[in-house]
């Protein structure tokens, strides 16, 4: 089982301390989420989690790998 969403969304706002402005306001519609199958308005939670990843390029490191490695799995899975 993956972990839920909005925990993953702590994690990124913890490492990345300025994250891209075109990233913000997924990773606010991230706090809302628990998994890929949930909808934030008309929004759902997969296509939050593809526009996050998409506006999250200039985020690096080994934290940042990890974590695009796991919402990559989660679009890929549920």
């Amino acid at each position: 089982m993956s972990r839920p969403i909005h925990e993953i969304a702590r994690e990124i706002r913890a490492d990345w301390l300025k994250p891209y402005f075109g990233a913000v306001p997924y990773l606010i519609a991230m706090d809302s989420l628990t998994s890929p199958s949930d909808n934030y308005g008309c929004d759902s939670a997969r296509s939050i989690l593809a526009y996050f990843l998409s506006n999250a390029t200039t985020w690096r490191g080994e934290t940042a790998r990890k974590i695009k490695l796991e919402l990559k799995t989660m679009l890929k899975g549920n």
